[in-house]
């Protein structure tokens, strides 16, 4: 009999902005910014690596990279343009917007368009490992001394990464969950693409 996704997945609870697992160890996820670091001079390229390297040689506890890719849906995006374009009243602007949106009709016909989200996944294990093996329940007490101590290894990594120009932020829980959720149902978290549309096209 297939196994459900409850059954396989290690997490047993997500609650005050943390994951607590099946062995009551806690995890504590960060997201992360990007930067463009092929766009860098290089005193700012040996200045972000030497930053990296300080930041990983000060941690004493292991960290994990998680990086998301999701599927942008252009159609919605599409769609809306189309509308404008119809009640576009003055003729150069309508054909504007025509152009713009086969611009980006053309993006979408290249191909799947991805974006990236990048995640810190930071751990906590307030039990010994031999209490862990018989997935021992942590109290309320032991949970909040455990939840803080692990809130402050979360600032020290974004502390590190902050020094190397990232903009960091700890997910709550809805957004713990929304991550996990699309993790687990990648085509119907397929993600809808909404910029803003250029000002000179809109009357």
């Amino acid at each position: 009999m297939a196994k459900t996704i409850q059954e396989i997945l290690e997490v047993k609870d997500i609650r005050e902005g943390v994951v607590i697992l099946k062995d009551s160890s806690l995890r504590g996820i960060l997201a992360v910014s990007s930067i463009n670091f092929a766009l860098k001079s290089d005193e700012e390229q040996a200045a972000i690596i030497y930053q990296f390297q300080n930041f990983l040689n000060s941690l004493d506890f292991p960290v994990q990279i998680l990086i998301q890719s999701r599927r942008i849906n252009l159609t919605p995006y599409i769609e809306e343009l189309k509308a404008l374009e119809k009640k576009q009243p003055n003729e150069l602007l309508r054909m504007q917007t025509e152009d713009y949106r086969k611009f980006i009709e053309s993006l979408a016909a290249k191909g799947i368009i991805m974006t990236k989200n990048f995640y810190v996944i930071i751990p906590f294990y307030p039990l010994p490992i031999k209490l862990k093996k018989r997935r021992e329940k942590l109290s309320e007490k032991d949970f909040e001394t455990a939840r803080f101590q692990l809130f402050q290894r979360m600032e020290f990594v974004a502390t590190g990464l902050r020094r190397c120009g990232l903009i960091c932020a700890p997910l709550g829980t809805q957004e713990l969950i929304d991550l996990f959720w699309t993790h687990f149902h990648p085509e119907e978290a397929e993600v809808g693409y909404h910029p803003a549309i250029p000002p000179e096209l809109i009357v």
